[in-house]
C-alpha cells in the first residue's frame, strides 16, 4: 500500500505561511540556494535553482510521489496548478467544488466527504506510488486521523513570528515520531520523520 507522507516548508519558528498567506520567505529556498536546477513537470512548470544536496532530495522525494492531497485554501492560492499538479493527480478536500470545475482535461479532482475518503481516493489514484499531502489544515487532519505514515518537512532559514502553524490543532498529543532522516541543504534542512501508530 501506497505511503501518505505530509510534505511542507516552513520556518524555524513553525510557520508555513505569514498572516496574509503569504509563502515566499519559506519557499524562497526553491529559486535561489544553489546552480542545480531541477525542473518540476506539470501544466504550471517552474525550474527551482536549489543546492545540490537539495536537489538530490527533491529527485528522490518526486520519484515516489504519484498524487496529492490538500485543501481548498492550498487549491486556492496556488490557482489549481493550471489544472494538473506536478505531483500527479491532485486531490483537494473541500465542502463544495469551485464554479468552474471540474474542467476538461485537469487531473485536479473534488472530495466532499471528508478526510478517508480523500486519502482513499487519493492513495487508488497513486497506484502503488505515494501520495502527498501538503497544507496545514489537511496535514492536521490526516494526522488527527492517524492516516499519517511519514512527516517531511523543509526548514527554511526564516523566522516569521506569526501566520498559518503547520503543527496547530492537533489532537492525541503528544505525537511520538521516529529518528529523522536529516539532508542539510543550502537555506533549508530537509527532515523525514516516520509517524509511529498509536
Amino acid at each position: 500500500m501506497s505511503k501518505v507522507i505530509a510534505i511542507m516548508s516552513m520556518s524555524l519558528d513553525g510557520y508555513v505561511a505569514d498572516p496574509d498567506d503569504g509563502v515566499a520567505e519559506v519557499f524562497d529556498w526553491y529559486f535561489d540556494s544553489g546552480d542545480v536546477e531541477f525542473q518540476t513537470g506539470g501544466s504550471d512548470a517552474m525550474t527551482f535553482r536549489v543546492s545540490g544536496p537539495s536537489a538530490g532530495h527533491l529527485r528522490g522525494l518526486w520519484s515516489e510521489l504519484g498524487a496529492v492531497l490538500t485543501g481548498r485554501r492550498t487549491f486556492e492560492v496556488a490557482h489549481g496548478w493550471g489544472g494538473n499538479h506536478a505531483w500527479g493527480p491532485a486531490f483537494v478536500l473541500t465542502h463544495h467544488v469551485p464554479d468552474g470545475w471540474p474542467r476538461p482535461g485537469s487531473t485536479v479532482h473534488f472530495v466532499t466527504d471528508g478526510i478517508e475518503s480523500a486519502v482513499s481516493q487519493a492513495r487508488a489514484a497513486a497506484a502503488g506510488k505515494s501520495v502527498a499531502v501538503h497544507g496545514a489544515d489537511t496535514i492536521q487532519q490526516c494526522l488527527n486521523a492517524g492516516l499519517l505514515d511519514e512527516i517531511h518537512v523543509d526548514i527554511a532559514a526564516v523566522l516569521l513570528g506569526s501566520g498559518v502553524r503547520l503543527f496547530d490543532h492537533l489532537a492525541g498529543t503528544p505525537a511520538v515520531l521516529g529518528n529523522p532522516a536529516v539532508i542539510p541543504g543550502v537555506g533549508v534542512t530537509h527532515l523525514r520523520y516516520p509517524v509511529r501508530r498509536a
